[in-house]
């Protein structure tokens, strides 16, 4: 499906890898140079705070044995469960997507900045893609990748390999892409990729 332009006046850049391929790190950068950065995630967790209608459906669905003392929702605990069922997942996803993309099309519209990097793990699976003038892929040989994790999580490699296999292959991913940065490398040579798409798009 084609992309949409949303806005004349603003460049969106879609950023999206596979799990744990240092995309944030990216989007930090991009953010560096005075890009708006919107952090999917981020507004992921918001939804599925204590009291919001996403909390209130995905206790109604999963139960409330994922839930910690403080009655907050236990990523863990719930992510034991989708990333093992995929019709989990899906309803998850279902609970969740919906809102996030009202929130990322709010903060479009009401951002000043004209370069706007909309930063995503589930860019291409949600349909964010389309909203994008350009996508970006982070790409980052699988060995390395779960090295990384490992080094920054407790997840073992079979929950490690359980996420990314509950992706779209990266190989797919870099296929649709705008631009690819390769951050096999150091962080100085990720920087220079990330300088050159914006001496592309934008300037200073």
């Amino acid at each position: 499906m084609p992309r949409q332009k949303q806005n004349n006046l603003k460049i969106i850049l879609g950023l999206t890898g596979s799990f744990g391929s240092g995309k944030s790190t990216v989007a930090r950068m991009f953010g560096g140079y005075g890009a708006r950065v919107i952090d999917a995630d981020r507004l992921a967790h918001q939804f599925i705070r204590p009291g919001t209608k996403g909390y209130n459906k995905i206790i109604a669905f999963f139960g409330r044995g994922i839930l910690k003392k403080n009655k907050d929702i236990d990523r863990r605990k719930l992510a034991a469960v989708v990333f093992n069922d995929k019709r989990a997942l899906k309803k998850l996803n279902g609970i969740i997507h919906p809102g996030v993309i009202k929130c990322i099309k709010d903060e479009i519209r009401n951002s000043r900045e004209r370069i706007i990097v909309l930063d995503a793990p589930l860019l291409i699976e949600a349909g964010l893609e389309r909203m994008a003038d350009k996508l970006i892929v982070v790409k980052l040989e699988r060995k390395l990748q779960v090295r990384r994790i490992r080094e920054k999580t407790s997840l073992k490699k079979t929950d490690i390999l359980k996420r990314i296999e509950c992706q779209i292959p990266l190989s797919q991913k870099v296929r649709l892409a705008d631009f690819i940065i390769d951050n096999n490398g150091t962080i100085k040579e990720t920087k220079k990729q990330v300088a050159l798409i914006r001496r592309k798009l934008w300037r200073s």
